[in-house]
């Protein structure tokens, strides 16, 4: 799988892209921790937190196709630069805000903005941009899971900051460290070669406003938006709520932190997998067999008595697949489209997963205001994985190529 990356400049661009993807998806996917000491320490109601939360999980995705398309064009250099600033900022004045509102500019604004302009679309476009055919798919799954590595590791050092310093200390600590990711964005944005400007130029074909409106047209670019709006739903509701389970059922806060940092070690070897899968097998038939394992978890999850090991076990065998979805995502979008505006185009993708995000997060909140425990949304996730598993099946994608022998 990692023969494709066969230099030292291949290796840096996606160990830093990977780094950057780390600490921006670290900080994003444990924002569910704070859920209760927010709630306890402002007394706002876990309905008023999770609006806010909310409205991140969507700001998230609808600055990807943005910030892509601003990378697609300008460069990412300046993108991502002000993208970790602003996941810093937001990280830094969370703990000054007092109400719904000044939480929705924070969290959901500051640190949304920030992570999205430092996640997916712009990394994984820049990578493939400076990367030969054969190392894309090794690539983009080392880089997602540098991001999984982040979930793994900021989970409970943030939930032990908690405990230790407080929430608001926990915060300006994630500030802090948002910033040593800053030297790792010249790695990533190193100027193109003549020969990669020369092959660009070449295989430039419509612009960009022209690039969108061909893929908007396409059914099986809106059956991959369909699947991936799931995805967003499923990973955005489990990220909030989970701690909010874990305390239904009369178990510590460190049960949710480690069930988090195990779905993000899980993604890592998932993710890794995923990247040498796209490599061999139609990404569809992949992306189908995710889905459809998180619609079985979830089941024998719903099925099982709620102890320490269920949800250690709930939390491995859906983080295999928890992001592992981006590779054969993307690779889908690059094989409809090709690599030119890919950062635009997946990123597209990402704002339908984020919209996704955005109910996951705001009607779990609802769910458990309602009806004191997250029941329903269970059983519509469930079925939402199952139906985001058929409609990848209709999707036009081509055959794998093998390699052609020496």
């Amino acid at each position: 799988m990692f023969r494709s990356l066969n230099t030292p400049a291949l290796w840096a661009v996606t160990l830093s892209a990977a780094g950057i993807l780390l600490v921006t998806m670290g900080a994003r996917q444990s924002l569910g921790l704070f859920l209760a000491p927010l709630d306890a320490s402002t007394g706002l109601g876990v309905a008023s937190i999770s609006l806010a939360m909310a409205v991140g999980q969507f700001m998230w995705g609808a600055v990807q196709p943005i910030a892509g398309a601003l990378a697609d064009r300008y460069g990412p250099r300046r993108v991502l630069q002000c993208g970790l600033l602003s996941l810093a900022l937001g990280s830094a004045v969370t703990p000054l805000m007092t109400g719904t509102w000044g939480l929705v500019v924070s969290l959901g604004l500051l640190s949304a903005i920030g992570s999205g302009a430092g996640s997916f679309s712009v990394l994984i476009g820049a990578a493939t941009t400076r990367l030969p055919v054969q190392a894309r798919g090794a690539a983009s799954g080392i880089i997602n899971a540098g991001g999984s590595f982040g979930q793994f590791t900021f989970a409970p050092i943030l939930q032990k900051l908690i405990q230790v310093a407080g929430w608001m200390g926990a915060m300006w600590a994630l500030a802090a460290v948002t910033l040593l990711a800053l030297p790792l964005v010249r790695v990533v944005s190193q100027p193109l070669s003549h020969a990669q400007h020369a092959h660009q130029a070449s295989h430039a074909g419509p612009g960009l406003r022209k690039s969108v409106s061909d893929a908007l047209a396409d059914r099986s670019y809106l059956l991959l938006h369909a699947g991936f709006f799931t995805c967003g739903f499923h990973i955005a509701f489990l990220v909030t709520h989970l701690p909010g389970e874990v305390g239904l059922c009369g178990l510590p806060p460190a049960v949710a932190s480690w069930s988090l940092a195990i779905i993000g070690l899980a993604n890592i070897f998932g993710s890794l997998y995923a990247g040498a899968c796209v490599a061999r097998y139609r990404s569809k038939y992949i992306l189908f067999w995710m889905y459809a394992s998180r619609a079985i978890m979830i089941a024998l999850y719903l099925a099982a008595p709620r102890t320490d090991l269920t949800f250690y076990l709930f939390a491995a065998g859906l983080g295999f697949t928890w992001l592992a979805t981006v590779p054969p995502t993307a690779a889908i979008v690059g094989k409809l489209f090709g690599v030119r505006y890919l950062g635009t185009l997946f990123g597209l993708t990402l704002l339908s997963h984020q919209i996704g995000g955005f109910l996951g997060a705001w009607l779990g909140g609802l769910s458990i205001t309602r009806f004191g425990d997250y029941s329903w949304m269970w059983y519509a996730d469930m079925v939402l994985a199952g139906l985001a598993a058929l409609v990848n099946l209709p999707i036009s994608e081509a055959p794998v190529q093998a390699p052609a022998a020496a």
